[in-house]
């Protein structure tokens, strides 16, 4: 592992997620330790989607914005919201140039599937019809998003490739959770790898698809890795960390899209864990961040 990062370690929550109460509120914790980012040049507005139920954005907009990015954050499904994201959307906008539309869709066990992907896809809806009002090209829109939220994003440009919905430009994948059957190696051997464990994952899905999910007829919109056609979708970038039971799932999603002729940029960073980027003072996850942005701001240029 990292140095700095093994250094980090001891700050991160173990709270597992049968108490989603207490692990959203040590995610919260996590988060407020990070440093107050600098919003100079960014106008930051708080709206709501119009869908039933309504979905609460945050909209962080750079002067000239040359697109827009749909960014949803991560939590295992059950954990982040508009403030512990906050830190993360000013990065991306700062690093991107892009309007960073944050997404506070419902949270599992309290709404599972497909409550999220619901308020993900009405928000990109939303976004599309206002992009004039926004000032961004209605052509330059991607979706991204850390770990559950690069799920959602993931599963968000299937639901639109499907739907003939409003067009995607790019997505941006951090960390992404994308199979629920948990059967590749890193998800088989990091049973106690920081921050995320194998059994953390399982109980994340567990919340996520609800107490009478058939593991047999697990829709594709929930775990994309079920997907069988990956053809059509916009171009992608996936990063990955060597240390996460979702590693490898990510790897050969990555690969399968490649397969299918979607033009896709894969980033595996060696020495990191799930979520480590929130470790920001070390140089790997700077190298992280900066990666993000200007990736975003290249595949929106």
């Amino acid at each position: 592992m990292d140095p700095e990062l093994e250094a980090a370690v001891p700050a991160f929550p173990r709270a597992d997620l049968s108490d989603p109460v207490a692990a959203r509120n040590g995610l919260a914790r996590l988060a407020a330790t990070a440093p107050i980012p600098d919003t100079t040049g960014l106008e930051i507005e708080e709206r709501t989607v119009d869908a039933d139920p309504r979905v609460p954005v945050r909209i962080y907009r750079p002067r000239k914005a040359h697109g827009a990015i749909l960014w949803l954050h991560g939590g295992g499904f059950v954990m982040g919201d508009l403030d512990t994201e906050h830190p993360w959307a000013v990065r991306i906008a700062h690093g991107s140039g892009a309007a960073v539309i944050s997404v506070g869709y419902r949270r599992a066990p309290e709404h599972p599937f497909p409550a999220a992907l619901d308020d993900t896809y009405a928000a990109l809806t939303w976004t599309a019809e206002h992009a004039g009002e926004l000032g961004v090209d209605p052509a330059r829109i991607a979706v991204g998003g850390h770990g559950a939220g690069a799920t959602l994003a993931a599963a968000a440009a299937l639901q639109a490739r499907d739907r003939q919905g409003p067009p995607i430009r790019f997505q941006l994948l951090n960390q992404p959770a994308l199979d629920d059957r948990q059967q590749t190696w890193s998800a088989q051997h990091f049973t106690a790898t920081p921050f995320m464990t194998r059994e953390k994952a399982a109980a994340s899905w567990r919340h996520y698809l609800g107490p009478h999910a058939d593991p047999a007829s697990v829709s594709p919109y929930a775990a994309p890795a079920r997907a069988t056609d990956l053809s059509g979708l916009p171009a992608a970038h996936i990063a990955t960390a060597q240390f996460d039971p979702n590693r490898d799932e990510a790897i050969i999603y990555a690969l399968r899209m490649l397969q299918a002729g979607v033009p896709v940029d894969l980033h595996q960073w060696a020495g990191t864990f799930h979520g480590s980027q929130a470790a920001v003072s070390a140089e790997v996850s700077q190298r992280q961040i900066d990666e993000l942005g200007a990736v975003l701001r290249r595949a929106l240029a």
